[in-house]
């Protein structure tokens, strides 16, 4: 569907042909349209959907609508990281760069005095993480009393980093009759939960099913002992010529270590994580996205917001020990519409680890061995697909098989218990006779 049967003014149709874009994903063509009249929204998509612009497109649209001469914060939306909000705010600014609206970024990590200056001098929108926003709220230099439209982006990864309680608290700063929109990747108990209370009646959209990933991302298993790992990784960045290829690792330690190793084999790496400061975060990003370095290694905090629409490898390095950090991880590659490869280098000791991943998914991810690095520890596997397929007809069968084995013993059971039910008597009296002729003797002498 073309973007000029959404609805949207001309001035926005036009930044949206300057980015390139001509048809709506699927998550924009269902939520615009309802964002548009007003209602609250419950969206279920992945990250490489389009979903950005589908809540900022109709946002922009509905405050120029009602557009004022006085400026004021209008329209709020929070992320769980510095990244995605970065990501979000300039989505802001290119799709209204023929609007007169400025949006301003809040995030620590930086200095709060040049946030403070851009809020004194007027905003429309606020993108923000939570902990820097209650810094401004707390030091009053931003004010909520007015806000149209509050967006909660990526609400399950808030829900995973500890946000509730900041959620909880900036919801009481904002005003009773607003617009909330909720977007997840997920669909866990506390994201229904934390939706009962913040919507009213909101329209539900499921773009794909739940728990599921994108399309076109290709999913494999490289098999390969713990200790061959590095070397596994080296090798295919270089025999398979990786090329932007982000590579992701449990910890941060592991990232730095894992960063070091690949620059020693001339592989040009750098490592973004909780632990650097933010311009040098900024930084790491920007060379990555630019094609100046090879290999971005990154926790799963960090990555949060990276936004490249060519990224063709995502690399699990470490298997998230959330299974549905999973999603997140590879829904880094494939966006817009692209495609791409998540490879998992995968060791007996993380089957555990990719079991859950493969249930959460429901289907069991290829397995590909590499020649050289076959494993010396075999890789067990889950065998969803035939359990899903083959294993339910038996199951029944051998069900009906119980229940007739089972009919057939009843009735010479019955019988038996009938007979015992005679003999009972005959046998009680016996056992009662032995006990009770001592009892009479005894109370005799």
């Amino acid at each position: 569907m073309s973007f000029k049967k959404l609805g949207l003014s001309d001035e926005l149709l036009s930044a949206i042909q300057e980015k390139g874009y001509s048809e709506a994903t699927p998550v924009q063509r269902k939520t615009i349209p309802y964002i548009i009249q007003g209602l609250d929204i419950l969206a279920g998509a992945q990250t490489g959907t389009g979903k950005t612009a589908a809540f900022a497109l109709p946002i922009l649209d509905k405050l120029q609508k009602s557009e004022s001469k006085r400026r004021r914060v209008r329209a709020l939306v929070l992320t769980p990281t510095r990244e995605l909000a970065s990501q979000v705010a300039d989505s802001f600014r290119d799709y209204g760069s023929n609007l007169r609206f400025k949006t301003a970024v809040l995030y620590g990590g930086v200095s709060i005095k040049t946030q403070k200056d851009k809020l004194r001098m007027g905003v429309d929108i606020v993108v923000a993480t939570p902990g820097r926003l209650l810094d401004h709220l707390s030091q009053k230099t931003v004010d909520l009393s007015e806000i149209e439209v509050f967006v909660l982006d990526e609400g399950d990864r808030m829900l995973d980093m500890g946000f509730i309680i900041d959620i909880k608290r900036i919801i009481k700063f904002l005003p009773y009759k607003r617009q909330n929109l909720l977007f997840s990747a997920t669909f866990p108990k506390e994201i229904r939960s934390l939706a009962s209370k913040l919507l009213s009646s909101p329209k539900e959209i499921q773009i794909s099913s739940q728990n599921s990933t994108a399309e076109k991302v290709k999913q494999l298993v490289y098999p390969v002992d713990r200790a061959r790992k590095k070397e596994l990784l080296i090798h295919c960045i270089q025999e398979e010529k990786w090329f932007q290829a982000l590579v992701f690792t449990k910890t941060k330690r592991g990232a730095d270590k894992l960063t070091k190793v690949l620059n020693k084999q001339r592989i040009n790496a750098n490592a973004i994580h909780g632990d650097k400061t933010q311009a040098a975060r900024t930084r790491a990003l920007k060379s990555f996205k630019d094609g100046a370095i090879q290999v971005l290694v990154a926790t799963d905090v960090a990555a949060r917001g990276i936004d490249i629409n060519l990224l063709p490898y995502v690399v699990n390095f470490d298997l998230p020990l959330v299974p549905e950090d999973y999603i997140h991880r590879i829904g880094r590659t494939a966006r817009a519409g692209k495609e791409g490869t998540a490879i998992s280098l995968v060791c007996a000791d993380d089957f555990n680890l990719l079991s859950g991943i493969e249930r959460l998914l429901n289907f069991r991810i290829p397995r590909e061995e590499i020649e050289g690095f076959e494993t010396t520890q075999h890789l067990n596997t889950t065998n969803l697909e035939s359990n899903n397929n083959q294993r339910k007809k038996p199951h029944n069968k051998n069900k009906n098989l119980r229940k007739r084995v089972s009919d057939n013993k009843k009735s010479p059971w019955r019988k038996k218990k009938e007979s015992d039910n005679k003999k009972t008597p005959w046998r009680n009296k016996k056992k009662s006779d032995n006990k009770k002729t001592p009892w009479k003797k005894k109370k005799r002498i």
